[in-house]
């Protein structure tokens, strides 16, 4: 269960200043928590799961629908090798949604923790429900995890989020789409 989903639409509401630090804290700490999921599912998982050759980096794929709406931009903020995990590094990037934008089916090569930091997004993992995400909201992808689709619905405000990956320590492509 995300944090989102723990906290149900507070998230929409304004808060009072106690309450809003209560949540930025309650936030801080499911991201924390999260990340440490990622590194042992990353650690774990990763001996269990096939080799993936890692595509180029983009966020959409080539085709009409896809190409009809903006794509999001990603902007790598660091990459470091874990020293107590041989192997693996944890990438944080930072990945800007204007409006309407869309991004199709993809996958990534480890664990994935998403942070929504403003806006609304819509996001689909495999064949489950659609979930709508705003600021303090949060996801989480296995390895090998189907991300159907994320989009930012709104014709008219950006959204934001960032992105922590536990992967292969090369620091290469972490978005793999479906062709």
């Amino acid at each position: 269960m995300s944090l989102d989903q723990s906290l149900g639409d507070q998230h929409l509401e304004q808060p009072s200043a106690p309450a809003a630090g209560r949540r930025h804290g309650l936030a801080l700490a499911g991201i924390v928590i999260l990340g440490l999921a990622a590194i042992v599912g990353g650690v774990y998982g990763a001996a269990h799961m096939p080799a993936v050759s890692h595509g180029a980096v983009q966020m959409s794929a080539a085709g009409s629908d896809a190409s009809a709406r903006p794509r999001a931009q990603q902007q790598p903020i660091a990459c470091e090798k874990l020293p107590n995990v041989p192997g693996k590094s944890i990438t944080t990037l930072l990945v800007s949604f204007p409006p309407n934008a869309f991004t199709p089916r993809h996958r990534h090569p480890g664990s994935v923790t998403a942070y929504v930091l403003k806006g609304t997004l819509r996001s689909q993992l495999n064949d489950g429900p659609v979930g709508t995400f705003g600021p303090g909201g949060t996801w989480f992808e296995p390895p090998g995890t189907i991300h159907s689709m994320v989009e930012n619905p709104s014709p008219t405000e950006p959204a934001e989020i960032m992105a922590i990956f536990v992967a292969d320590s090369d620091c290469g492509a972490l978005t793999i789409f479906d062709d």
